[in-house]
């Protein structure tokens, strides 16, 4: 029986690592380069889904996320100068989160979430997985818009893809 949270993760990585192969096929000037959209350029959108995995991942492991979206504020307005910059900060990431699913017998073990936005939540960690998986493919899909709109192609990275590639399911 396959571990669905896990496997979205697994996805979730493989899209990032998707969206970057294709930045990394692009003139680096593109990474920085401002269009009208929902981030003023490509490395802030980034940025953004970097700081908020970031943000999740230290929810999980037990911080407040009062203070985890305090520590990770920063990151989000953090710009790197490469995709190989990103390709680091998300690849160290997504071995963190591995660690922490190795760790974790029962994703459906409950935590209080106490979300400064919209207030205390009893919340599994799954729905957890779930949000930050589906926040990630919001945000690629700004970048693959802003790509567009830069007049280069974006390159797929849906989930009924991720079945059909080799992906590394060590988790």
């Amino acid at each position: 029986m396959k571990n669905y949270p896990v496997e979205m993760y697994n996805y979730h990585i493989w899209a990032n690592q998707t969206i970057l192969g294709r930045m990394k096929e692009l003139p680096s000037s593109v990474l920085s380069q401002e269009v009208n959209s929902s981030f003023p350029t490509i490395a802030h959108a980034l940025s953004h889904i970097y700081a908020v995995d970031k943000m999740w991942y230290l929810v999980l492991i037990g911080t407040e996320m009062p203070e985890a979206l305090k520590a990770c504020i920063p990151l989000n307005e953090r710009i790197m100068n490469t995709v190989d910059e990103y390709d680091h900060i998300f690849t160290q990431l997504s071995e963190q989160y591995r660690e922490w699913f190795r760790s974790k017998a029962d994703l459906e073990q409950t935590i209080l979430l106490d979300n400064p936005f919209t207030g205390i939540r009893e919340i599994r960690f799954s729905e957890i997985v779930m949000h930050l998986v589906n926040h990630g493919t919001y945000h690629r899909g700004n970048v693959s818009t802003m790509l567009r709109q830069l007049g280069r192609a974006s390159i797929m990275n849906d989930y009924s893809l991720f079945w059909y590639q080799e992906c590394d399911e060590s988790i």
